[in-house]
């Protein structure tokens, strides 16, 4: 796989042995622990906390913090094949890993010492998780129209406002969230915080009834005059937008490895099916159309996996220093192809399946619904196609 510079994409700062050896680890970990409960907890629409133990017993629940702080110091790729083979059997579990790098990577990025060594300590022990607070009622695609306030009131800071669409909310320990401090400077008075569940004044709303990621709590977060110490803020003042979008250029590419996932699941369950499934006195995979269909699906799938571990790679080599990369158009780039390409995939598995993928009893249609949001958030793919136009290589 090249990059724009001609050489390899990811061997560059791991050799490919280790990646292979991870994910055949976490292929056996989702198999064996996590995929027999896919469908109890989309049924249920409950938190999968089977799959958080076993992600955290083996160390994959948050494998991108530094060995420094007690993680593992897995790097992009790593993170994005944990993320790739937990979807492939439950895209809400896969949640797991990519919101505790969404939540914890402002305070990587832009915040001190003693604030990492406060927080990802215990989220790489598995003690705690991690969510992201960027969204609000009227603050969507327009991340920089947020109303939520924080008011410097001595060696404390005061919050107040509602954050909505938190993925993991209610179940996270701790939260990174985006509020004004200067709201005469629009974005460039916007900074960012992590204020804790137990922190005064901190509720939620109720889990939003959902599509699909049922196994994901999606909830708001009400701040309600939280008191913070000011040793909090993540970076200076008036940085926190900065953070935020530098946040999203990393973190898109979990998306896209959690679209390749579920894109992988659907395929390798339409394979195997129209293999075993009879008309006509042979099976439909013989038939042309059928075979057609699962070469574009192939296809399309793995020139995603392609994009998405060349924007893996990109987003290795920034965290390590450089600025030549062009991240921004790469993640973006990764997460709108790889999302458009597992909605393609999911929808043409079930129709493999003809009336049987409708039903619940089979689960291409939890994957079909869970693909759909990854078209949606971090960014819709009309918003990455605007942040792709403007960055162009």
């Amino acid at each position: 796989m090249a990059g724009s510079s001609g050489s390899s994409s990811f061997d560059l700062y791991r050799p490919a042995e280790e990646h292979d050896a991870l994910r055949e680890a976490v292929r056996g970990l989702a198999e064996a622990k996590i995929a027999p409960f896919a469908a109890a907890v989309d049924e249920e629409a409950r938190f999968p906390q089977e799959a958080l133990d076993a992600l955290v017993s083996n160390d994959f629940h948050a494998i991108h913090v530094p060995e420094e702080y007690g993680g593992a110091g897995g790097d992009a790729l790593a993170t994005v094949i944990v993320i790739e083979e937990v979807a492939r059997v439950c895209a809400s579990s896969s949640l797991i890993p990519a919101v505790n790098k969404l939540g914890s990577l402002p305070v990587l990025l832009s915040g001190g010492e003693e604030l990492k060594r406060r927080y990802l300590a215990p989220l790489a022990a598995g003690d705690a998780m991690f969510s992201y607070c960027l969204s609000e009622p009227d603050a969507g695609s327009d991340a920089g129209g947020m109303k939520t306030r924080a008011v410097r009131d001595g060696d404390s800071y005061v919050l107040n406002g509602v954050k909505r669409w938190i993925t993991n909310a209610g179940v996270s320990e701790y939260y990174t969230v985006m509020a004004v401090t200067d709201p005469d400077k629009r974005t460039k008075g916007i900074s960012a915080f992590v204020v804790e569940k137990s922190d005064e004044g901190v509720s939620f709303g109720a889990p939003e009834k959902k599509l699909g990621i049922k196994g994901s709590p999606t909830r708001e977060v009400y701040l309600d005059n939280v008191r913070i110490p000011a040793d909090r803020i993540i970076g200076e003042e008036g940085t926190g937008f900065a953070t935020a979008m530098k946040t999203l250029d990393h973190t898109r590419i979990t998306i896209a490895a959690q679209a390749l996932g579920i894109a992988q699941g659907a395929l390798d369950y339409a394979k195997d099916y129209v293999r075993e499934r009879k008309q006509f006195g042979k099976p439909i995979g013989d038939f042309q159309g059928v075979q057609f269909m699962l070469a574009d699906m192939a296809m399309k799938l793995e020139a995603a996996r392609q994009l998405t571990y060349a924007a893996a790679a990109r987003s290795e080599r920034v965290h390590r220093g450089s600025a030549k990369e062009d991240l921004t158009f790469f993640g973006a780039a990764a997460k709108c192809y790889a999302s458009d390409a597992a909605m393609e995939i999911t929808t043409d598995a079930v129709q493999l399946l003809g009336g049987y993928g409708y039903t619940r009893d089979y689960p291409l249609e939890r994957m079909m619904r869970d693909a759909k949001i990854t078209q949606i958030y971090e960014g819709t793919n009309q918003v990455q196609r605007i942040v792709m136009a403007r960055n162009i290589p």
